[in-house]
């Protein structure tokens, strides 16, 4: 053989190689996104939800080489959806409480699980009051302080009485709220319960008494973008969290006789089906890593109301403006989100 034969030989058999190398990874990288394959992700109507979900999406394609597609949902009919058909696959943000039942049946027979927490405090409630009212009265971050101030919290409609803005009418939240203005005994300090109408009314009282530095108190939850715009202090009851008190007696409208209690964290889970987990155990994995604090959602929430942006644009800007994702997930996979993120 000659020095040319043994150079031809070493070309065809190192093209050869570089053939089967490509092949096997390109067969990998196919395998890998097989193993994903398609994802449905419950899109919920509300921002919070929206943005969660939209942050899922573009991990689990750009990390993950998932198929992910957003589909509507809200809690109930996603969460039977899930048990009853196996669809969607996840359902980033479901408020479990509502729900727990029919999610504990599905998680015993196999069918779902509890991801993780898509909020790592829970969903927050309260009575709250401006931040700035706190500032000037100290003692109103306590419920007698506000007691003591009845008078300042001006009522649009009766002169005499102190204004309480509670939960809208219809909403879950109405008989909450309620109970615990009988139970903390407002009427009796001065206040008068008000209905502000719908959600627009509620944040809207918070807004006008915001612009005008004036006195405010009553109903709010996060994470919403109310509270990341407006600096509010929730008012301590001076009571623990009663969970039997509250299971039983306030968040029922036939409760006669309430008694004080703070409001206990609502736990919000990441529901996925079994199926998708067991399918995809890396992808499930980063679903257990996922997970917001209220404050930073608040702030999130927020920028997103300012800037009237929906859930994909905020979610490029969640991406782009914070490192916390990549904790979520490996530094290999973080740098193919990042490469995607660069070419949006």
């Amino acid at each position: 053989m000659t020095s040319k034969d043994r150079t031809n030989v070493f070309k065809t058999a190192g093209t050869a190689a570089l053939i089967s190398l490509s092949a096997l990874t390109f067969s990998g990288q196919t395998l890998a996104a097989e193993s994903c394959g398609k994802v449905t992700i419950a899109d919920m109507n509300w921002n919070s939800a929206t943005l969660i979900a939209n942050v899922d999406r573009f991990i689990l394609e750009n990390g993950f080489g998932c198929k992910a597609e957003l589909i509507p949902g809200d809690t109930m009919p996603t969460s039977a959806s899930m048990v009853e058909k196996g669809e969607p696959d996840i359902a980033p943000e479901m408020w479990s409480n509502a729900v727990k039942k029919a999610l504990d049946k599905g998680v015993a027979e196999k069918r779902l699980r509890y991801a993780g927490k898509s909020l790592i405090d829970g969903g927050e409630e309260g009575f709250w009051v401006p931040k700035y009212l706190v500032e000037k009265y100290p003692e109103m971050a306590t419920i007698e302080g506000v007691k003591k101030h009845a008078a300042m919290f001006e009522h649009p409609e009766n002169p005499d009485m102190g204004a309480f803005y509670g939960c809208p009418a219809g909403w879950n939240c109405q008989t909450t709220a309620s109970n615990l203005f009988r139970a903390l005994k407002l009427k009796k300090s001065g206040f008068e319960l008000l209905d502000p109408g719908s959600g627009a009314g509620l944040s809207g009282s918070i807004a006008k008494a915001y612009e005008r530095k004036e006195p405010w108190f009553g109903y709010y939850w996060a994470p919403t973008a109310v509270l990341g715009k407006y600096e509010m202090v929730k008012v301590d009851f001076g009571a623990d969290v009663d969970k039997t008190e509250f299971l039983k007696c306030t968040t029922n409208d036939d409760c006669l006789e309430p008694k004080v209690t703070s409001y206990p964290p609502s736990p919000v889970h990441t529901i996925t089906t079994e199926s998708f987990a067991s399918k995809a155990p890396a992808a499930y994995e980063y679903l257990q890593k996922r997970s917001f604090t209220n404050a930073e959602l608040n702030r999130l929430l927020a920028w997103m109301e300012e800037n009237q942006a929906d859930g994909e644009i905020t979610m490029e800007y969640f991406l782009k403006n914070s490192n916390e994702w990549k904790g979520w997930v490996s530094d290999k996979t973080a740098e193919r989100v990042s490469k995607a993120l660069a070419k949006l």
